[in-house]
């Protein structure tokens, strides 16, 4: 009786044993199927947001690119009221922003006293780049999609400076 309890025990054992590597190897399977399901649905996802043009990861580049404190911000106004003339639309009409550009500097940034005092005498090539980047847009793309834009002028600036110590444009048009 004891040999045949024993024995019970040994085979109830080898069944939870049996169990077990069953219930592993189930579970590495599922693992697997989700995980391959997962990387599609979201390779599938970002190619949807690629395509409607909206953010993944949080903020867009732009915003995402760099935060300055208001105490260590400068700001330039580009001297003058600019009219841009914008590309024809689906109207074939001419359209005008009429309006102005102010540029956030850092001023802890290295680059700021290199540039700073100079500012205005950059003036002209800053009026180019916002022409430049602004007649590219219809009124209608330019009302409605105004960050890119910035986004746009930004990235152009910081390049043409060779610098990132200008981390922010603003503009104020009217569209006519």
């Amino acid at each position: 009786m004891k040999g045949e309890n024993k024995m019970r025990r040994n085979l109830l054992s080898i069944i939870i044993l049996a169990l077990l590597v069953v219930n592993i190897v189930l579970s590495a399977i599922m693992m697997v199927s989700v995980s391959s399901a997962s990387k599609k649905t979201a390779a599938l996802v970002a190619d949807i947001a690629s395509l409607v043009g909206i953010e993944i990861n949080g903020l867009p580049e732009a915003s995402a690119a760099q935060t300055v404190s208001m105490a260590d911000t400068a700001v330039h106004n580009v001297s003058g009221e600019l009219t841009i003339p914008l590309k024809k639309g689906e109207d074939d009409s001419d359209h005008y922003a009429v309006g102005s550009v102010s540029l956030s500097l850092d001023m802890k940034h290295a680059d700021y006293k290199k540039y700073s005092e100079t500012m205005a005498d950059m003036d002209g090539i800053i009026k180019d780049i916002v022409f430049a980047v602004m007649g590219n847009y219809t009124v209608d793309e330019a009302r409605s999609d105004s960050e890119t834009i910035k986004a746009e002028m930004l990235a152009k600036i910081q390049e043409r400076f060779g610098s990132t110590f200008i981390y922010s444009v603003s503009y104020n048009f009217l569209y006519n």
